[in-house]
């Protein structure tokens, strides 16, 4: 089972000849994919202790105009820092472990001088996964790493936690079983039950039965993501064989494959089809490079040495000697696979002769992304082969009939379906009842919710602020008012009114002027735009004529003139930005 760091408890009920309640407050992945973050907490005053579990982002989607990323709101920890023990990471996709760097920062007190530099526990891969993005912030001195194996058991605070293999699209994941004074509460991670992975590392089932027949599960917060989707998950290992197949009908070509870069069983089998079909590999982007380099010094990756070239290399050789793996499977704007598509990478340039494999399933929000780089390859004569025309992608997460065999397992008392829309956590949690729990102990959460497990039983008892939190560059906490504006400068543009009055006399000196982008076009639209001019001008002289001076008064009255003008002409409303100036 691995080394014991700690020691668990295994009287069966023993929870309850503890008094202490439990609190699980869910921070984030409860109605949208991402931002994955939840805590549990135990003792009371100055004795509670929290352990945090995943710290994840969430991809904006097209209407969040500019946003890079969406984080949970950090406030509830912030305010609780020094009662934080540590936080165990299930496995290191961006959705889980992308926040960290965040959680770290100097406004959240959290891993500073007063609270200590942060344990975060994991599995080496997760772990190196994590660290390149706290790496790149400049934080490691707020984090302490604390590598587990499968089946170690970790003290951390109050808390004993196991650390349980499970299969996901990411090596080395795990299910975290968390030992409270109220019993066990198990967190499933992300998972599906591949009986034949591409490491030979299944989800320990057997181990999880276990903990449930000795112990009982009091609690299982479990994956919703593919609750909806009949049947079991595909193995990942069938992609393996249609990748084969790909690059066999491909053979005098150049490929190009894509990924997410932290999918180290998917990298595995494109280099395996590569090296069988004597090719040379080369990584493109940045991160597809670190995390090539993580997974062969962690021996997850096996990659002949000679099978390895730089990028700049794959110019010298034929079409059909090369495979490139390159990240922007998802269609970030500014990522590898994306740049080719716009012809403005500086290694690659894709013609005719290239065969481009987007291996992966685009996340919500990022479709449109996706068909824009799909579009774009096309265009420069690419032959592109995606998930909607070849199995070239399997799920890492539980489908229906998954959860249906996890359920029969583990037998937990009270179900909270978590990490998925609404509409997933609906759809597992009526699963949860096909498997036997009663109504009444399925409960549904939403972001904010606070969960407390006593004597009695589960039950919702609190809110704590869960919002979006959004950041544009390195600019945290874009408000709520700055997306709306976006959002209307996007849709009707703006409409920008400049005057100049002279204060004393009470008199127009110039314009109004008006210059407006992504209302109308200027040039076409001359007799409108002198309409407007007039309407606003007719309003300040009626203000300036009953008295009024107050600058600020003035651009009122030219925003409401303006305002009512252009949506009494065009049925439209973009922003009004009034500049009145004395003199």
């Amino acid at each position: 089972m691995g080394s014991r760091i700690g020691h668990a408890m295994s009287t069966p009920s023993w929870w309850r000849l503890v008094a202490d309640p439990v609190r699980i407050v869910l921070l984030g992945g409860l109605g949208e994919i991402g931002r994955n973050c939840m805590a549990i907490e135990q003792g009371s005053g100055a004795s509670r202790s929290i352990v945090l579990i995943d710290c994840g982002i969430m991809f904006p989607s097209a209407e969040l105009h500019g946003i890079d990323l969406v984080l949970p709101d950090f406030t509830y920890l912030r305010e609780n820092a020094e009662r934080i023990a540590g936080l165990v990471a299930t496995h290191g996709h961006e959705d889980h472990v992308g926040g960290i760097q965040f959680l770290l920062r100097d406004e959240t007190g959290i891993g500073d001088r007063r609270t200590g530099p942060l344990p975060v526990y994991g599995s080496a891969l997760t772990l190196g996964l994590a660290r390149n993005r706290v790496e790149e912030a400049g934080l490691l001195g707020r984090m302490t790493a604390m590598p587990v194996n499968d089946g170690d058991i970790v003290d951390i605070g109050p808390f004993s936690v196991e650390f349980v293999p499970v299969t996901h699209s990411v090596p080395h994941a795990h299910a975290i079983v968390v030992r409270t004074s109220q019993g066990v509460v198990l967190h499933s991670g992300d998972y599906k039950l591949d009986l034949t992975p591409v490491d030979s590392r299944r989800c320990d089932l057997a181990r999880l039965g276990q903990i449930a027949s000795a112990e009982g599960i009091r609690v299982l917060l479990a994956d919703s993501t593919n609750a909806e989707e009949v049947g079991f998950a595909p193995s990942e290992t069938s992609v393996g064989a249609v990748l084969t197949r790909l690059f066999a009908e491909h053979s005098d070509r150049r490929i190009i494959t894509a990924s997410f870069a932290s999918h180290l069983h998917r990298i595995q089998q494109i280099i395996d089809a590569a090296v069988a079909s004597g090719r040379k590999v080369a990584t493109l982007g940045l991160s597809m490079r670190k995390n090539v380099r993580l997974g062969r010094d962690l021996g997850v990756l096996t990659v002949p040495d000679d099978a390895l070239v730089d990028i700049e290399e794959v110019d010298r050789l034929l079409p059909g000697q090369v495979c490139v793996i390159s990240t922007g499977s998802q269609g970030e704007p500014m990522s590898a696979l994306s740049l080719l598509a716009r012809g403005e990478n500086r290694f690659i340039e894709v013609d005719e002769h290239d065969t481009v494999i987007l291996s992966s399933h685009a996340i919500p929000g990022n479709e449109n992304n996706v068909n824009r780089v799909i579009d774009g390859l096309l265009r420069r004569g690419a032959r592109v082969v995606h998930s909607g025309v070849a199995d070239v992608h399997a799920t890492g997460h539980a489908q229906a009939d998954d959860i249906k065999t996890y359920l029969s397992i583990v037998r937990p008392t009270w179900y909270v379906p978590i990490h998925g829309e609404y509409r997933h956590l609906i759809a597992n949690a009526a699963l949860g009842e096909v498997m036997g729990v009663p109504s009444e102990r399925v409960i549904v959460c939403e972001d904010g919710d606070v969960l407390e497990l006593d004597d009695e039983g589960l039950r919702t008892s609190d809110r704590v602020p869960a919002g979006y939190v959004y950041v544009d560059g390195i600019i945290g906490d874009v408000g709520h008012g700055v997306i709306r504006d976006r959002r209307v400068l996007a849709e009707e543009g703006v409409v920008v009114v400049v005057a100049t009055v002279d204060v004393p006399s009470g008199t127009v000196i110039t314009g109004p002027e008006i210059i407006t982008r992504g209302w109308v076009y200027a040039p076409e639209a001359e007799d409108l735009l002198d309409e407007a001019c007039d309407t606003v001008e007719s309003a300040l002289v009626t203000a300036l004529s009953k008295g009024v001076r107050d600058v600020e008064a003035l651009e009122r009255e030219v925003r409401r003139a303006a305002g009512r003008f252009v949506n009494e002409r065009t049925k439209r409303r973009p922003m009004i930005v009034p500049v009145v100036m004395e003199t």
